[in-house]
């Protein structure tokens, strides 16, 4: 599977969450059904000054790209750009904005509507294994030790089931090459600066696409500006969780 998302598509999206006191809107960039084994999904989160999303857990592998405002997850500062993965069932939060307000991308292998407060965790937690991950703040402007052109940096390399997260800047026009894991579940690639090229299509900052294991990675370039991008590789979930939702 090759699914790609887009500001158009967004725009075409964005709603209000009725559920939320605030006045949070959801964009969804990237929408490719609701298979419960892959079915990847992307939005654009606007969470509003000053205010706290309370603290909270999904069924399904997430992670989030922070790119815009600041505030705090739990105890932790947030600044952009922060990559931050939390595995099923694993609880994080309150998740605070700052005096600007802050906007992220929830971004998941498999579609998932809404989350689950902690105060429902006696219910609805299931037994397993727990798991955090935050990579940044990254500086736009400022490369991270060793990033090359056309060489991806492991901001987070990659764990034994495929979890991991890239940083590759390209040169004007060069070819996107990444090494993907075996055991993933598939790769985001994010744009975070220029544009990349795929196939017809021109992908501009915060837009993205996913590619599934089991689909070649197709060919893509940077555009006449060169590109900066992020890889999301996605681990499957656990053994325990696939269970739980059988």
């Amino acid at each position: 599977m090759i699914a790609i998302g887009t500001r158009a598509h967004g725009q075409t999206r964005r709603r209000q969450l009725p559920s939320m006191v605030e006045h949070f809107y959801k964009s969804e960039w990237l929408e490719s059904g609701e298979d419960p084994t892959l079915s990847p999904t992307a939005s654009l989160i606007e969470q509003p000054p000053h205010c706290t999303l309370e603290s909270h857990f999904h069924r399904q592998n997430q992670f989030q790209v922070f790119v815009d405002g600041d505030g705090t997850i739990g105890a932790h500062a947030l600044q952009t750009v922060t990559v931050h993965y939390a595995g099923a069932y694993t609880g994080y939060g309150p998740l605070i904005s700052g005096a600007q307000g802050i906007q992220y991308f929830t971004i998941r292998p498999v579609c998932e509507s809404g989350f689950i407060p902690t105060t429902e965790a006696r219910e609805k937690m299931v037994r397993g294994p727990k798991r955090h991950l935050t990579v940044g703040p990254l500086d736009l402007a400022k490369p991270p030790d060793g990033a090359q052109p056309g060489q991806a940096v492991a901001l987070h390399p990659f764990d034994d089931d495929g979890l991991g997260v890239g940083y590759l800047p390209l040169a004007p026009h060069a070819e996107l090459q990444l090494s993907r894991h075996a055991a993933s579940q598939g790769v985001f690639v994010f744009v975070l600066q220029g544009q990349l090229v795929l196939g017809a299509q021109t992908l501009q900052p915060w837009e993205l696409f996913f590619v599934s294991q089991d689909e070649p990675m197709p060919a893509c370039q940077a555009g006449a500006q060169g590109a900066l991008v992020l890889s999301l590789h996605c681990p499957p979930r656990e053994t325990v969780y696939q269970e739980s939702l059988a």
